[in-house]
Order: structure tokens, then sequence, then C-alpha cells
């Protein structure tokens, strides 16, 4: 039995709520499936709500803005069985049989199981080159990379969890956050549990423009610095986490951020660009992390 939960915003979920029902029915496993919009007030919650006339599927229009984390929790405390299946709203499965793929695993004693994410190979649009070059270096790595170190590459946006441990690891976030999946991996790792990566993804559909992600790591980078101030992370493998915590060690964090902040100009220019370079990126949310405080 499977709860299969679509958190959205702003986004048409039905396409994907219409393929995952019918593979759900093509599997014959006992499922659910509940969507529920975060308080967007979208006109695209006119095709949701096409999403309640599918098998066994439901959606949910939120009348407030309580943030994706606290959506999740909402989704997994509606849930009724006892395994969830989390997917964003802005993305489709790879494989025809994506549902049975995760349903082979279940039997197989993990506490969560990840399939990842893939890019089309068609060159983006140039306004959403920082994304798309990201997703394709840091994001679209197969499973025998990401099974080597487990709790690194872990993309909240498909996957299949207990429904007890969610929702004990996953308390409700007070604040509405930008940028979890930090704290997600981490806790997972701290509470030992049991993963698995296998190549079941889905394809990144909804890639931020240029300047909306820019934006969107610089939150995903004060949510990191807030849980960490917050000693929340005890245990971790979050490579700009461990480059900060290296550089505060030499007592060179302060120094690093200010120096940073001189090439800013000429680094987000590289970063809005056509071909964003990785490297430059990695110094940006360094130099970013570095200048935070209180």
């Amino acid at each position: 039995m499977l709860s299969i939960l679509i958190p959205t915003y702003n986004y048409n979920a039905l396409p994907l709520a219409k393929a995952l029902e019918q593979q759900a029915l093509k599997s014959g496993i006992i499922f659910e499936l509940i969507c529920i919009d975060d308080g967007s007030f979208s006109e695209h919650n006119i095709q949701n709500q096409q999403i309640n006339a599918l098998t066994n599927c439901k959606f949910i229009e939120g009348k407030q803005n309580i943030g994706r984390n606290a959506n999740r929790h909402m989704l997994a405390k509606k849930a009724q069985y006892d395994w969830l299946l989390f997917i964003d709203s802005d993305v489709m499965p790879k494989h025809q049989d994506f549902i049975e793929n995760y349903l082979s695993e279940i039997p197989l004693g993990f506490d969560a199981v990840f399939g990842g994410f893939a890019y089309h190979d068609e060159s983006p649009p140039t306004n959403k080159t920082l994304r798309y070059t990201f997703g394709k270096n840091r994001e679209e790595v197969p499973a025998s990379i990401r099974n080597k170190n487990l709790y690194k590459v872990i993309i909240s946006a498909n996957f299949l969890i207990k429904t007890s441990l969610f929702l004990d690891i996953n308390k409700a976030e007070t604040k509405n956050l930008y940028g979890l999946d930090y704290l997600f991996g981490a806790l997972l790792k701290i509470n030992h549990c049991k993963i698995k990566h296998i190549d079941n993804e889905v394809y990144h559909l909804g890639v931020d423009d240029n300047t909306d992600y820019l934006d969107k790591t610089k939150k995903a980078v004060e949510t990191l610095y807030y849980i960490n101030k917050s000693k929340r992370i005890t245990h971790h493998d979050i490579t700009l986490l461990k480059a900060f915590q290296w550089l505060k060690i030499l007592g060179l964090n302060g120094l690093f951020g200010q120096l940073l902040l001189k090439f800013n100009t000429r680094i987000e220019r590289n970063l809005l660009s056509e071909d964003p370079s990785m490297f430059q990126f990695d110094l940006y949310r360094l130099g970013h992390f570095c200048r935070l405080k209180g």
C-alpha cells in the first residue's frame, strides 16, 4: 500500500498526477494520491482540481502559504498508508515502470529509497542556464556514485520513505525556509537511517530562470547558516559547510567573505551568462555564507 504525495505551488500538477495514477493502476497496488497546493491561489489550480476525478486521487487547495517543508508534513499526516512516495509537481518520471521500481524496493529492508534526478539533453534557453548546468553537474548523478556516499546527494523531489520515519525526523519547521534538503539529509545521517539510491529518475521540468535561481541559492545558503547556527546539524556530508568550517578553523572565513565580495559583480555576470562556471558558483555560495551574521 502506497501514498503518493505531491507538494505543489503555482504549478499544473495534473499531467504528473495522471501519469502516476496510470502507473499505480497498472501495478495493481492499493494506493492513494494526494496533492496539496501551498496557498498559491494560482490559476493552475483550475487544472489541479481535475485531479479529484482520478482514481484514488485528491487535490487540496491550501488557504495559506506555510512553506514547502510544512506542506510535506501536512501531506504525510493526511496519508493513510505505511509508505510515502514524495514527488515534486514540476517533474515527470523517466521510466514507464517508475512506480513498480519503487515497489520492488519495499521488501528489501531500507528506510528510504532515492530515485534521482535527470535533465533532458536539449540546451536550455539562455535565461535558464544556471539551474540547468547545476542540475546536470551536481544532481544528475547515477546511483552507483550516490551509493558511495549515501547522504551527500539527497534530492527530496523524488523519494520513497516509511511514513513513521518521515513524521518522526521531519518535524515541521516553524520558519518558511528554502533549501531544507540540507537539513533532511543531515537528519537521515544523524538518525542512522538505512537508505539506498537507485536509478529511477524523474526529469526536472520546472527549471528556474537564472536570476530567480541565484536568489533561491542565496536563500538556501542562509537556511544552511540558520540550521548550522542552531546546532541542528552535528553529522553531515555538506561540502559547503565543510569548506566554511575549514576556513573558520584557520581564522580566514571573514577575510574570505570580504575578498569574494570584491569579485561579486564579476562572478554574478558569469553565473547569469550562457556558460556559468560551477567553480565560481561554489565560490559565490561560500562567500555569501562567510558574510552572514546574526
